[in-house]
């Protein structure tokens, strides 16, 4: 299913709606949500005509490279999930799914919380609870 038809069918384009301070940081699947919703969603730039001038495609660049580091971190906690040997192949029975994916996320989340980093953490999040590394 694409992206923005799972927002869609999940109701989230109405939370959107509903709750005007939250903000998202989106991929290219966002455009048209972001284009909905442009003080809340920041979705990566259109990419300038080919006939554009030379700086717009710098600048786009540029847009672009710093909009991709503040979201690589996203990117790679996501896909850590996929290399969870029980997510990839799920064969107990469906009622538990929901429980072993809780238990996989906690695990994630509290490695990508231990994993050093090169860049400043932010002052914006405040943790619930001090990671145990």
């Amino acid at each position: 299913m694409h992206d923005q038809t799972a927002v869609r069918s999940e109701g989230l384009a109405e939370q959107f709606r509903q709750r005007p301070a939250v903000k998202a940081k989106a991929d290219e699947g966002y455009r048209g949500l972001a284009n909905e919703f442009p003080d809340q969603i920041d979705a990566p730039p259109k990419r300038p005509k080919d006939d554009a001038p030379t700086g717009e495609h710098h600048a786009w660049r540029e847009q672009r490279r710093r909009q991709s580091s503040a979201r690589i971190h996203v990117e790679h906690t996501n896909a850590e999930y996929k290399q969870w040997r029980p997510l990839q192949r799920f064969v107990g029975r469906r009622k538990a799914y929901a429980e072993t994916h809780l238990a996989i996320a906690g695990l994630v989340s509290d490695r990508s919380a231990c994993r050093p980093t090169r860049r400043k953490p932010s002052t914006e999040l405040v943790l619930a609870r001090q990671a145990a590394c």
